[in-house]
């Protein structure tokens, strides 16, 4: 097989035979210079205001006049982008090592087990003085952790997904380019990225959604003593909590909400659009993904040629080709013998584990009792129950909501942007409702705060599931319905089959981030009102707020060492199997 490549040869390589032959700019060119010149005025004016000295956040602190509503949507979406693009670096860097060295692997995954079930509050309790003695008395300080914060609540959803994509590469594909002796970088831009990228862009949409859900807690920075409200739609959104005040809440919603379809038309629909033509598949599917400005810039005379001279390195990087070594006779040890390096570097991490361990342990024993712990882990299996039954229950509605969509293109470009609202909705926002119903109705708050846990998560399964059914091969569809195969049968033989990878690594990030989310949903509050679930989560908030580092520590590694076992124990297995199983061979 081969990647996907339209009939008409348009989609090949970025189309500029659409472009209008005229000596001069188009209305597309001005159209096009005109966008970039708003953007990039926006960028300037966002990042000039971030600047600031830190004493300027106490000369005009966060407020809710209405006017001031646009400049925080501006300085939210700029701390979202600036993570996401940290995000994707850490992504084509960090997983691509884990998924090409073994050696790399038995670190790499085992720590993003680790990092992604760190809440982003257990990352603000420790960066935020770090990075606020990085750049004193400068705003910059408070903005780099919050960036931080929120690229703790993106990466690791991205690297996840990009390492299982390079686990699948096609065996076929892989052997054909060793045999034309491409090089590890060509492979990479030829092959594997192009390969891995429709699951990427997708997964990059839902990281960007996710972190809307925690922008609140990476805003409006409360650790301890240190009080800190960077202007934003997180810090609005805290303080009309605060007051009580609906109506400021509607207004952050709808301004979220702006954002969202802005960016989306602007940015993100184009890329899927763009990344349709790295399908894998034979035959030319009959629907392809649509955007205005895609097609914007396919009629631009400027935009091309200022890409081409964007790519001139990376194209001369993609085309080396270094000659493999001459081959030596070589003695092949006993495969006992392979596993000695390996064993040696498993001790290795082991020890150093042990080291930090016992240093932990010094930390936390003089404020905490062996009773203590047990109580931490018993509340820990209480977050448990409720992260298993309410991960059972988003993947029975959204893998078939997933591959309804997945498969119709018209629709996944309708409800793309709905999609991304939906997963970017705070949980906050929702927090006035569920205090006044469960205090009106007299509800158990420890089953009835547990739906917000899942509120923003259960959207990594989606989106997962969508980036899974869109990158069906065509074929395979075709040679399903020659063979009439319908109803249970179908979803047996193609369709659970095609998505359960991507299901797979939407179900593993679903699951940590229900762990993350726990810290906000099992701890709520509505002016002076406030209701807790019994959970890990509510104890690490209040840990949190309280400033109690030894408890924020313990409670931090006690959650870590439940995802970290449930990982190993049951997704990692089950990536395995997709790994060995469930690959277009």
């Amino acid at each position: 097989m081969v990647f996907h490549s339209r009939s008409d040869g348009k989609h090949r390589h970025f189309d500029r035979s659409l472009a209008p032959r005229l000596a001069g700019p188009s209305w597309a060119d001005l159209a096009a210079i005109a966008l970039l010149l708003v953007i990039a005025l926006l960028v300037i004016v966002g990042v000039g205001q971030m600047r600031q000295p830190l004493t300027a956040l106490n000369a005009a602190p966060v407020d809710l006049q209405l006017l001031h509503l646009p400049e925080y949507a501006l300085l939210s979406t700029l701390r979202m982008f600036g993570a996401l693009a940290a995000s994707l670096i850490f992504t084509l860097t960090v997983a691509t090592l884990a998924a090409k060295s073994r050696k790399a692997e038995l670190i790499i995954v085992p720590a993003l087990d680790i990092l992604q079930s760190v809440p982003v509050l257990g990352f603000l309790t420790f960066t935020v003085m770090f990075f606020m003695n990085l750049f004193p008395g400068r705003q910059l300080g408070v903005e780099c952790a919050a960036i931080f914060a929120i690229f703790t609540s993106q990466a690791w959803n991205m690297a996840f997904s990009f390492y299982q994509s390079l686990r699948t590469v096609p065996k076929d594909l892989d052997e054909v380019s060793r045999q034309f002796g491409f090089s590890s970088w060509r492979r990479f831009v030829r092959l594997e990225l192009p390969f891995a990228m429709p699951g990427l862009v997708w997964n990059a949409m839902m990281s960007m959604s996710g972190g809307w859900f925690f922008v609140v807690a990476s805003e409006a920075i409360a650790v301890g003593n240190t009080t800190i409200a960077l202007p934003g739609i997180g810090s609005w959104l805290a303080l009309a909590i605060e007051r009580k005040d609906f109506g400021a809440v509607a207004w952050a919603v709808f301004a979220m909400a702006v954002v969202i379809v802005l960016y989306d038309q602007l940015i993100f629909r184009p890329i899927v659009a763009w990344a349709d033509k790295f399908r894998f598949e034979q035959t030319a599917s009959r629907e392809r993904p649509r955007s205005w400005v895609y097609d914007l810039a396919r009629r631009t005379r400027l935009l091309p040629s200022i890409i081409e001279l964007l790519l001139v390195a990376g194209r001369t990087l993609s085309a080396l080709s270094w000659s493999a070594p001459p081959r030596r006779q070589t003695l092949h040890p006993n495969k006992h013998i392979i596993r000695v390096p390996d064993g040696l570097w498993i001790g290795f991490i082991a020890v150093v584990c042990f080291g930090a361990s016992l240093w932990l342990l010094r930390f936390i024993s003089t404020s905490l009792t062996a009773a203590d712990i047990i109580s931490i882990v018993g509340l820990g299996f209480a977050t448990l129950v409720r992260v298993a039954v309410l991960i059972a229950i988003a993947s029975i509605i959204w893998v078939p909501i997933g591959v309804w969509i997945g498969l119709r293109p018209t629709w996944s470009e309708r409800l793309q942007p709905v999609a991304q609202f939906l997963a970017a909705f705070p949980a906050n926002v929702l927090f006035p409702f569920a205090v006044v119903i469960i205090i009106g109705l007299r509800l158990d708050p420890n089953i009835w705060l547990s739906p917000l846990m899942i509120l923003g998560t259960q959207w990594y399964i989606l989106f997962n599931v969508i980036a899974g059914a869109s990158a069906l091969p065509n074929d395979l569809r075709e040679a399903a319905r020659t063979f009439n195969m319908r109803g249970l049968q179908w979803w047996r033989q193609v369709a659970l089959p095609g998505i359960f990878p991507y299901f797979v690594t939407g179900a593993l990030t679903a699951s940590g981030g229900s762990w993350n989310a726990s810290i906000v949903a099992e701890s709520v509050s509505w002016g002076d009102k406030r209701l807790q679930a019994t959970g890990l989560g509510s104890f690490i908030a209040d840990a949190t707020a309280a400033g109690d580092l030894p408890r924020v520590a313990v409670g931090i590694v006690v959650m870590s060492a439940f995802v970290v076992t449930l990982n190993r124990t049951l997704w990692r297995p089950l990536y395995r199997y997709a790994e060995r199983r469930l690959r277009f061979d």
